[in-house]
């Protein structure tokens, strides 16, 4: 649906407002305001003489159990002037978890800190470049990070309530003091509380779960490859993802003060995160898209359709949870992995972030709401956009495998097919694997394929296939892909960088002082040319087929239904390729094999793919009219990016 923006009383009052502002502070020697289409804050404050102090946020907590509330550090970067001369000013936050453990970004930058505790480095950008323009910047520890009290408890209670604490804060609805000890309050009386989370991964998570609550103050977020819905981070749909849970997780973040406390919180990550995959009630608490009903701010949600750490199921389902509820939002789609815009498309991205904030946080009408809701990057760097995402006209189309003449080697139409596939599960073999022998009778893998398309094909959205299978043993997983054969030069998401390579010279994005530089190393993409890409992706254990939160142990010769919820994309099918479906067993490196190896026979007269088609079903029939099936020879191997790097288990990066 087209993004629609709030006009309210405060944004028509705001409008005036920062207009004298403006026009008695910021440009005094300009006789007439310059149209508002062009409205931006400017860098007319010092960045060398900005407000630097700290603060401890009560959370109301007493997660470490010591008998004291928690208290979390909020390290405040904020101009001076406006301060002196009595006006407020919005808020930028970060809340993290990797400010002291692990580094924030591409160059892994910590805070560090005066001989006063005062925050010297700021990590990232955002303080340099707005703080100057009239915003405070506020980077939060989460509970159990750093200097702060409490305990990590992996996208639950204590981490949404640390950043929310200190929304509060900046509105006036709860204590904050100048120590972490100490009795003596700070006051948050230089703010006007209208506050802005931005954050990659972990920290965009907890702007979502903040957004959740929907707590007042709270304006906007800009979740960037954050994660929605916890359970969906570790499984999908009872397959495990990782051979870990968040107990690990949260021991790789907690200080060394926490990880002394906080017994009590492992041992209930562990007991209630079960690896079995069943649905507890600690994936309820940390499943913010039930709440997005709640969510009153606006979002600019960024994720790389090739994230394989958080993947793109979460910005799926969060947009389309956004969208029924009438959220404003704005959403960006890059060929990368998990990796920030700052990183990828770095100029145009601070030019819309510094936009949206002004939109959103000063209420300047800049037209940005007016713009396309959706870029789309189609190749390395070259960049589409969509009015809406999905456009008008995407609608669900259902697809059908059908038996060829080779055993695993079918075909994909409209039409119903008939009979059967088998493979066996081999746990040594990834997708990459599979799409380089689609044109291959393999037994690990049975694949579905278009005739070469006539017109291009483009999918938006989120898929689902539905398959009924027969396994030979009372444990099987599933996999299904969707890929696009044909050569292509795209964004190496496999490689360890997920698509960038880090250059030497650095470019400057905002005021630098001795101890905060403003400038950072540029990036390249880095490319890949291939026969095939996959581009969308999901797994489901069999034995949940008859429910989401609990798996069942199977009957050997029994058949059974179950539909697989495929992660969201928006991926074009040129003109003279193919679109295949393949559906395997254990997907190496992105879901954990099960406990046996299963042979599955697939009926495939109940097994069909829901993709989310721009001109739906017609589309698919133009687009797969009047070609001829001209399958590859059987001796050629099909090459793609290595195959997925399993070891992101740090919703982050590859720490």
């Amino acid at each position: 649906m087209p993004i629609r923006m709030r006009f309210t009383t405060w944004r028509t009052l705001a409008t005036a407002v920062v207009a004298v502002l403006m026009a008695a502070f910021l440009t005094p020697a300009v006789a007439h305001a310059a149209p508002q289409k062009t409205r931006e804050s400017r860098p007319v404050y010092s960045y060398a003489n900005a407000i630097r102090e700290a603060v401890w946020v009560d959370t109301g907590l007493d997660w470490d159990g010591d008998g004291k509330t928690d208290r979390v550090a909020a390290d405040i970067v904020r101009p001076r002037e406006p301060a002196q001369q009595g006006r407020k000013v919005p808020v930028i936050m970060d809340a993290s978890p990797y400010y002291s453990c692990c580094g924030r970004g591409n160059e892994s930058q910590k805070k560090t800190y005066d001989a006063n505790g005062n925050v010297v480095q700021m990590p990232l950008f955002y303080d340099n470049y707005f703080v100057p323009r009239g915003y405070a910047f506020v980077g939060v520890d989460l509970a159990g990070t750093n200097r702060s009290d409490g305990c990590v408890d992996v996208g639950g209670r204590s981490d949404i309530q640390s950043a929310k604490a200190v929304i509060d804060w900046l509105n006036g609805r709860a204590k904050a003091y100048t120590s972490r000890t100490g009795t003596v309050r700070a006051k948050a009386s230089w703010t006007n509380g209208r506050t802005g989370m931005i954050g990659k991964s972990w920290d965009g998570t907890i702007a979502n779960g903040v957004a959740a609550t929907g707590v007042k103050g709270l304006k906007t977020i800009v979740p960037i490859s954050a994660i929605s819905s916890w359970y969906d981070y570790y499984f999908a749909k009872g397959a495990p993802l990782y051979d870990s849970g968040p107990d690990w997780l949260s021991n790789y973040v907690d200080s060394p003060d926490a990880q002394a406390k906080c017994a009590a919180v492992q041992k209930k990550l562990v007991d209630e995160a079960p690896r079995t995959g069943d649905w507890t009630s600690l994936w309820t608490e940390r499943d913010y898209v039930k709440d997005a009903g709640k969510v009153k701010a606006s979002v600019f949600l960024i994720h790389g359709m090739q994230d394989l750490n958080v993947r793109t199921k979460h910005f799926g389902q969060w947009w389309d949870a956004l969208a029924k509820n009438g959220v404003e939002r704005k959403i960006w789609l890059s060929q990368t992995g998990h990796v920030d815009p700052f990183d990828f498309r770095r100029a145009t991205w601070v030019d819309t972030l510094h936009r949206w904030f002004d939109h959103e946080l000063l209420g300047y009408d800049n037209g940005i709401d007016r713009e396309p809701m959706a870029d789309i990057e189609r190749h390395p760097d070259q960049w589409v956009t969509s009015q809406s995402w999905p456009p008008r006209g995407t609608a669900a189309t259902t697809l059908r495998p059908a038996t060829g003449t080779q055993s695993g080697v079918g075909a994909l139409g409209l039409s119903k097919g008939d009979g059967t596939e088998t493979f066996t599960d081999n746990p040594q073999l990834s997708e990459t694997d599979w799409a380089a022998q689609i044109d291959k009778s393999t037994p690990d893998k049975a694949g579905f394929i278009t005739k070469p398309l006539t017109h291009d094909l483009r999918l938006s959205g989120s898929s689902k296939v539905t398959i009924t299978a027969t396994p030979t043993t009372p444990t099987a997983h599933l996999s299904a892909v969707l890929v696009d054969l044909g050569p292509d030069t795209i964004r190496d998401y496999a490689d360890a960088a997920e698509g960038i390579t880090t250059l030497t010279d650095r470019t400057c994005w905002g005021a630098s002082t001795s101890g905060d530089s403003a400038c950072f190393k540029n990036t390249q993409a880095k490319k890949a040319d291939v026969d095939y890409t996959v581009f969308s992706r999901g797994w489901a254990d069999l034995g949940n087929y008859a429910s989401d939160l609990k798996g069942v142990p199977l009957t050997p010769g029994k058949a059974y239904t179950i539909t697989l919820d495929l992660a969201a994309t928006d991926h074009v099918v040129p003109a003279g390729h193919r679109l295949a479906l393949i559906v395997a067993g254990t997907d190496k490196d992105l879901i954990d094999p099960p406990a046996d190896k299963p042979t599955l026979t697939l009926d495939l007269s109940r097994t069909s793919a829901r993709v989310p088609l721009v001109g739906g079903a017609p589309a698919f029939a133009r687009a797969t009219s009047g070609g001829t099936a001209s399958a590859a020879p059987s001796a050629t191997t099909l090459d793609g990016v290595r195959s997925p790097n399993g070891i992101h288990r740090v919703p982050e990066g590859a720490q």
